[in-house]
């Protein structure tokens, strides 16, 4: 496999020495990944690991750590990514109960480094590990020009984070434009808003219908209010709906495909709001599941749907990751070079 040769700029040029070894941690809303990195020729690579654990069946990512180093030593420096803002080396959960203190988590563990980065911004991060094979162009671009990039990621929830071009690299940094007001387009469009908007007192948010919880509103939604016929599922979720979908479930295709429309919509948001002229980046682990040749037609028309520039996204490739670990990646590398 080659390089994806993604150049990104870290906080510090050299990376640590070849005898440091370091953790990785990527804390989402449903589960906690974790590597133990070290360096090989200069480029961090993860040697132990990754390990799955479920964030609701644990207390704290202490907790998590010491599970996961009991059979070797504890090493002195960590880097976290959480899906959630970060403020002063703290972080409290969107979709999580999990609250994160660098400090806290340094004392208790003994650790001397804990580094603590947004998870888009991890993404973000990751791209420099990718190979080509864990990418898939979607849409090339008609004469592409380097500038910033953006990368959006449905998960649990939706993350977005940017990618300033500063002429050599780029340069990530987070974002929380997933919790942007919802905006509706059509006549459907206004009664699912009306719907989530009851069903949540208030703000709707792209989080509401491009992400896991997204797909599942939308099928509690055409189900309940637009009188579908749906079939029983033993829990309403992403993945049990795009099971369902696969089996030939017409109200789970429609779900999935309204799902893959409002990422496109939510996707040409932001690469006109960044002028992503050096690519969208779709990451997260749902998209590679339920992408098909008909979602790829869906996307396609509902993203480069943005009336007078048009022109100018269509310069804009866009680009699927498929390795579902980029944040933990991500994490892994500003480990060492942050």
């Amino acid at each position: 496999m080659q390089h994806s040769r993604i150049p990104i700029a870290f906080p510090q040029r050299e990376p640590l020495s070849e005898a440091a070894a370091w953790l990785a941690a990527d804390v989402g809303g449903t589960k906690t990944d974790i590597a133990l990195f070290e360096l090989e020729e200069g480029r961090p690579v993860m040697k132990t690991g990754p390990q799955r654990y479920w964030t609701a069946e644990w207390d704290s990512l202490v907790a998590v750590v010491r599970d996961f180093c009991k059979e070797f030593s504890l090493p002195k420096r960590m880097c976290i990514s959480f899906a959630g803002p970060i403020k002063h080396g703290r972080a409290q959960g969107t979709n999580l109960r999990w609250d994160i203190d660098t400090q806290t988590i340094r004392a208790a563990l003994g650790m001397e480094t804990v580094f603590l980065i947004n998870d888009l911004e991890a993404n973000c991060y990751g791209l420099v590990a990718l190979e080509e094979d864990d990418l898939r162009v979607l849409f090339p671009g008609e004469n592409p020009e380097p500038g910033n990039g953006a990368v959006i990621s449905p998960g649990t929830g939706l993350g977005e984070g940017g990618l300033f071009w500063d002429g050599k690299a780029f340069r990530p940094f987070a974002s929380e434009g997933g919790h942007a007001h919802f905006a509706p387009r059509n006549e459907f469009d206004w009664r699912l808003f009306q719907y989530l908007r009851k069903k949540y007192e208030g703000h709707v948010s792209w989080e509401r219908v491009a992400s896991g919880m997204g797909i599942a509103n939308i099928f509690e939604f055409l189900r309940d209010v637009e009188h579908k016929e749906a079939p029983v599922l033993e829990h309403i979720d992403a993945a049990s709906i795009s099971k369902a979908a696969a089996e030939g479930s017409p109200v789970c295709i429609e779900a999935i495909d309204l799902f893959v429309r409002y990422l496109a919509q939510e996707s040409a948001n932001l690469a006109v709001k960044f002028k992503a002229t050096g690519g969208i980046y779709i990451g997260g682990g749902i998209i590679p599941k339920v992408w098909n040749d008909t979602r790829q037609g869906i996307f396609e028309k509902h993203f480069f749907d943005v009336g007078r520039l048009l022109p100018l996204v269509k310069t804009m490739p866009v680009t699927l990751i498929l390795n579902r670990r980029a944040a933990l990646l991500g994490a892994g590398w500003y480990g060492a070079m942050g």
